[in-house]
């Protein structure tokens, strides 16, 4: 298995950060049944009181609310394309991150502060003010630089993990369709 270093990490910072702050191109979805399963598919159906029908976080979420029922902060997670990219270097020997979203997209805080909203595909989703700092599984698969790189506080602010978002408006979002801004 190989993972990158803290120096290769770092030195893809500057690519990472030129990546699109609107209009930017969605490049994978990723349908998660059950822990450990992804399936790449063509299209998903986001629904705000279900979350991704069929998928993990109305069964399994690993983030609740104070009377158990998933957090809707964490329905949909968009992780950027640049990101995988300097993590994900076995592609065959490891399992790709999960987010159902994978866009070529900045996502600090600066460029996308929470309560945006994005269009993607027909469906709104806004980001929320939780905070994606990598499970132990990303650690695992991806190396402990990968996981250190994502909390470090220089790197905090650069959301590097991606976004978590709450779906607004139901749609359905295909390959190929673009995360863009709502005014």
């Amino acid at each position: 298995m190989s993972h990158a270093t803290a120096e290769q990490l770092n030195a893809a910072l500057p690519h990472i950060r030129a990546a699109p702050r609107d209009d930017a191109p969605i490049e994978m979805l990723c349908f998660r049944p059950a822990r450990n399963q992804r399936r790449m598919v063509p299209d998903l159906t986001l629904t705000a009181d279900r979350g991704i029908p069929g998928e993990r976080w109305l069964k399994a979420p690993w983030l609740t609310l104070p009377d158990g029922r998933p957090d809707p902060r964490i329905q949909v997670s968009i992780l950027p394309k640049r990101v995988m990219d300097a993590v994900w270097l076995d592609r065959a020997g490891t399992v790709h991150p999960g987010d159902p979203i994978v866009a070529d997209i900045e996502t600090s805080y600066d460029s996308l502060p929470v309560g945006t909203r994005l269009r993607a595909g027909s469906a709104v989703l806004e980001v929320s003010d939780a905070f994606n700092d990598g499970c132990v599984k990303w650690k695992v698969r991806y190396g402990a630089a990968a996981k250190d790189w994502l909390v470090t506080p220089e790197n905090r602010p650069l959301r590097l993990r991606g976004l978590l978002c709450r779906i607004v408006q139901d749609g359905v979002v295909r390959l190929g369709d673009r995360l863009q801004r709502v005014d």
